[in-house]
């Protein structure tokens, strides 16, 4: 069966859209959540300081290492948030889950320095 893209949401100004801070970190490092089958526990380096970021992907990758050193993008201007015992910072790019379809990360095409911007 064809993949079949899910119809587009509505339209957003884009001065809404410019609030969302996008920006590239290196995954430094991956810890499994205790009692969470699916949540990660991902220290992303951004340059000028690190963040805890956790993402539901722990089933989604038989070798979580394989990540590990990993440019990748992430909403680094949401508020913390609590799950699982644990807080996060941030929100990682992750497509196609929502279509389920194996996901993959969102990284830039080429190395860039950590916290440069999307936009």
């Amino acid at each position: 069966m064809a993949f079949a893209p899910a119809p587009a949401k509505p339209t957003i100004p884009y001065s809404t859209f410019d609030q969302v801070d996008i920006r590239v970190g290196t995954i430094v490092r991956v810890d499994e959540v205790p009692k969470s089958d699916k949540l990660v526990k991902m220290t992303v380096d951004f340059g000028d300081h690190q963040r805890t970021i956790l993402a539901g992907i722990k089933k989604e990758r038989a070798n979580l290492a394989e990540i590990v050193g990993v440019q990748a993008l992430f909403v680094v201007n949401l508020q913390p948030r609590q799950m699982m015992g644990e807080t996060s910072e941030g929100m990682l790019f992750d497509l196609g889950f929502k279509d389920g379809i194996a996901s993959a990360l969102a990284v830039p095409e080429r190395p860039l320095p950590n916290g440069v911007r999307a936009g």
